[in-house]
């Protein structure tokens, strides 16, 4: 990198972590701390939701999700827009009239402690590991950039976002939040600009978005109707609802970003115009990746695109073995290309023959290139059994870091470290919240000062980002990450969803059913990960209805004569 590559990236994370201590210092209280005085407008709600939602994941892994599978993982988004709209006028009023620090507060007021304290605890679980994930990934970027050892990297990240965090609590992850959007936004509509202009000459666009629909780039919208399919309509609208539903209703980390709005008007509108964008978004990000794909058919693509663990080979006895196969590769790329040169001239020519016989060859040399591909990866992992085999993660970096002129990678990376701190900060703010709120207030200290509970809040938000800092070492174990986050939450969400869809609209059930059925639903839905091919969208409705429909059995079957659980007031 240039030294303005430096300027930019450094000047940028300096000037975030600053501006977040300075504009929050001085809370002086739990509410001011916590839920930012309930002071923020709907377009700072809005940003920080989306912020909190779009992670370094998002920009370094989802170009690489549509260079290997095209625009289908688009669908899991379809479900979002309706979540917002049932959140808006379901969760919203009952938070803000209830005034919860926390999404589960509300919990024991509909039913008791224990369904409180396991809401509580399955969020915790899952959100804390996550967070880790979220550190670890903009540290592979300095590991594959520099070499840098992944554990200070873990470190050095986490710490600048532990700084600002713990000083200001939420008035400084929404305020630090606003800006940080503003350069992950910016960069990647300039990466899709820059991405455009790489195209050879000869190739205008709707030739090349041609080309990615003859090689199933396009795939926007799948209809099969498959249980074991990650990524059709059905999964997307149905499951994807019931992940929105979950994540945006019943996850602190998102709950607390609206929870701070000055009334629920508010609140609902950033939680609506989150709705509105995150698909727009989301769109753009698969397309800059397919627009990646579409520049590797005219250029030689890397056999694998993590330049330190492919280095790395070259030093072992599997060198000769894996040079041959990059030969190889590239030779089987020349050819590709001209196919596609040939099925561009096919398209002007309208030789529709012409153009399916083009597409049969160019999808099989595709698929031969694919092929040794993988070769190289099975050359990699005997050269170094510990190596990280998966590198779509690296596809959008080792692009950037090749093509992009200076001052623009520098932009782009801290679009990437921008992501990772917004999302952590959210992560981190909303475990030391329900840490502090639904254990160590109600439980432990109930009649503590303010003093007291701001100083625990901050202690515990250091707590959970040492703590995150720790699993984002062991990361680099998990596939793709974009889809890793999604299946950790998967895995968890749909339990503490049935948890509240019980409490809002099954109101016979009592709290020692429905804490019954959120364990069975979850031991079922890890059950199902472990020992089924289930899509993992499918874990949001599995669990979520088999806590509805199980505590509805087991409330039926009680006794009318048994002492009744707390509720509604």
């Amino acid at each position: 990198m240039s030294t303005l590559d430096w300027f930019i990236l450094l000047g940028t994370l300096a000037t975030i972590v600053g501006y977040g201590v300075w504009k929050t210092r001085g809370s002086q209280n739990i509410e001011g701390y916590l839920l930012g005085d309930k002071k923020m407008k709907w377009w700072t709600i809005g940003l920080s939701i989306m912020a909190t939602q779009a992670s370094a994941i998002t920009f370094l892994s989802t170009p690489g999700q549509a260079f290997d599978d095209g625009m289908r993982f688009i669908q899991f988004y379809f479900g979002l827009p309706i979540a917002m709209v049932v959140v808006s006028f379901t969760f919203v009023p009952i938070f803000h009239k209830l005034k919860v620090f926390t999404a589960y507060e509300y919990l024991e007021t509909r039913f008791d402690l224990k369904t409180r304290i396991l809401g509580a605890f399955l969020f915790l679980v899952q959100r804390g590991l996550a967070a880790g994930i979220t550190i670890y990934a903009p540290s592979i970027v300095l590991t594959s950039l520099l070499g840098w050892n992944l554990t200070f990297t873990n470190i050095f990240i986490g710490t600048l976002v532990i700084i600002y965090t713990v000083s200001g609590g939420t008035k400084a992850v929404s305020q630090t939040q606003k800006h940080q959007m503003a350069v992950m936004m910016g960069g990647i509509i300039l990466a899709g600009i820059m991405v455009l202009s790489y195209l050879p000459e000869h190739v205008g666009l709707v030739d090349a978005l041609k080309v990615a629909g003859k090689m199933d780039k396009l795939n926007v919208v799948t209809f099969d109707f498959d249980m074991n399919d990650r990524y059709n309509i059905w999964s997307g609208l149905i499951g994807g609802f019931f992940l929105a539903m979950a994540y945006f209703g019943t996850d602190q980390s998102q709950v607390q970003r609206y929870l701070t709005g000055k009334s629920i008007a508010e609140s609902r509108l950033g939680l609506l115009f989150n709705g509105i964008l995150k698909i727009p978004l989301q769109f753009v990000i698969l397309f800059i990746g397919v627009l990646v794909f579409l520049f590797y058919q005219f250029n030689l693509p890397p056999v694998f695109f993590n330049e330190v663990v492919k280095d790395k080979v070259y030093t072992t006895e599997y060198s000769e073995a894996f040079r041959s196969v990059e030969d190889q590769h590239k030779d089987v790329f020349i050819k590709k290309r001209d196919k596609i040169d040939e099925l561009i001239s096919a398209f002007h020519s309208e030789n529709e023959q012409q153009i399916d016989e083009l597409t049969g060859e160019v999808k099989a040399l595709e698929q031969e290139m694919k092929g040794l591909e993988e070769e190289a990866t099975v050359l990699i992992s005997k050269a170094d059994p510990l190596a990280e085999t998966e590198d779509r993660d690296y596809i959008f970096l080792s692009f950037v870091m090749k093509y992009m002129p200076h001052g623009i990678v520098g932009l782009l990376l801290a679009v990437i470290f921008s992501a990772a701190m917004s999302s952590t900060s959210g992560e981190l703010n909303a475990l030391g919240s329900t840490t502090t709120i639904d254990f160590y207030k109600r439980n432990f200290a109930r009649h503590g000062s303010e003093r007291n509970y701001l100083i625990a809040s901050k202690l515990f938000t250091l707590f959970w980002g040492i703590l995150a800092v720790g699993f984002a070492t062991f990361a680099s174990q998990l596939e793709n990450l974009i889809q890793a986050v999604n299946i950790l939450g998967s895995l968890f969400y749909g339990t503490i969803l049935g948890l509240f869809v019980v409490s809002f609209y099954v109101k016979f059930v009592k709290g020692t059913a429905v804490f019954i059925a959120g364990i069975l639903g979850q031991i079922l839905v890890i059950y199902c990960y472990f020992f089924t091919e289930i899509a993992y969208l499918n874990f949001n409705i599995i669990g979520c209805m088999t806590v509805v429909f199980i505590s509805m059995l087991i409330q039926s079957m009680t006794p009318k004569n048994q002492r009744p659980d707390g509720d509604l007031k």
